[in-house]
């Protein structure tokens, strides 16, 4: 099969398009027919190798995931040992440990049904981004999750996280806040934001307004500054880091998170996020039913994957950015 194939930790320069031998499905898993994969912050950090803190899982010395790229949506073409679910035939999405390529195989545990009407491509940016941001509007109120009327902070809303996660909490009823650069206001308010800050000019809470949820995925404020934005029992969840850090990237910031909520009203919660197949299927629902739409900045090709990462590093993606994967060279596995 084709795939994009990384050599080493660095940037783009590390990968080429070639053939990559094709996956083989073991217990538990189908193999798909890629149609369309997505990258993002995460696919970057397994490209660079950093932080340094994620090399245990990202790989010591080599990419541990020779293949680039999670999110995936195509066609089942075959199936793993112990698998009843699917067939031969079926339309899903999922996560893959390697998606830029003509062929993946997939957990199931990590799919699901893309739903009719949902373009492959829309299906494709959904499901490390949605579930991450499904997730952490979870965590609000114990557990319970964004309640109507809740006010709702998203730092770096315009992202692929954050983008899903405005539109999520919109539609359980939040008032929504996001912050993003000015060039992207008009994308956030158009998700549903009823206001929308411009980070570079203006400091959330500085007005005095408090929020009951906060959900952090800029990852460069202190865990003081953002506790200063909560109502007493709001919930701040940190689900990441983007800071210039070799080491730590800002990730520190979760345990530190973890470490504190003991000792203050407010609940500060560290957010590791699960590539679970039941709750993509509930975020596909959400789109089939017009409740979500994945916000794809633009498409490339998987001979522009570079591109789309250099894009995506440059700060420019709206959302996600979607790789169209063609089969005019592919052939069936035999």
């Amino acid at each position: 099969m084709r795939a994009v194939v990384q050599r080493g930790f660095g940037g783009t320069e590390q990968l080429s398009v070639r053939e990559h031998p094709d996956p083989v499905p073991g217990e538990g898993e189908v193999l798909v027919r890629v149609r369309a994969a997505a990258v993002d912050r995460g696919t970057h950090h397994l490209l660079t190798g950093l932080p340094l803190v994620g090399r245990p899982y990202f790989g010591l010395r080599t990419p541990r995931f020779p293949v680039v790229g999670r999110d995936v949506a195509g066609t089942v073409v075959a199936l793993g040992p112990g698998v009843s679910e699917y067939a031969v035939g079926d339309e899903v999405v999922g996560t893959a440990d390697g998606s830029c390529a003509e062929l993946a195989a997939v957990p199931v545990a990590r799919l699901a049904r893309r739903p009719d009407g949902v373009p492959v491509e829309q299906a494709a940016a959904v499901p490390v981004s949605g579930l991450t941001a499904l997730q952490a509007l979870r965590k609000a109120h114990d557990g319970e999750g964004v309640r109507p009327g809740d006010r709702v902070l998203v730092l770096g809303a315009s992202g692929g996280v954050g983008s899903h996660a405005v539109q999520l909490a919109a539609a359980a009823g939040a008032e929504v806040t996001g912050v993003c650069s000015a060039a992207k206001a008009d994308l956030v308010r158009d998700l549903g934001a009823q206001r929308v800050l411009d980070y570079a000019r203006e400091t959330p809470g500085a007005d005095g307004t408090r929020w009951d949820v906060v959900v952090d995925l800029g990852g460069v404020r202190r865990l003081r500054d953002l506790r200063r934005t909560l109502e007493r029992d709001g919930t701040l969840v940190v689900a990441g880091g983007e800071t210039e850090g070799r080491w730590t990237a800002g990730s520190h910031r979760q345990l530190l998170a973890a470490l504190w909520s003991p000792f203050v009203s407010q609940r500060l919660v560290p957010l590791v996020s699960r590539e679970d197949g039941a709750d993509l299927a509930v975020l596909l629902d959400h789109v089939a039913a017009g409740r979500l739409r994945p916000a794809v900045d633009r498409t490339f090709t998987l001979e522009e994957t570079a591109k789309a990462l250099d894009h995506l590093a440059a700060g420019h993606v709206r959302g996600k950015a979607v790789i169209t994967v063609s089969t005019a060279h592919a052939e069936e596995p035999s």
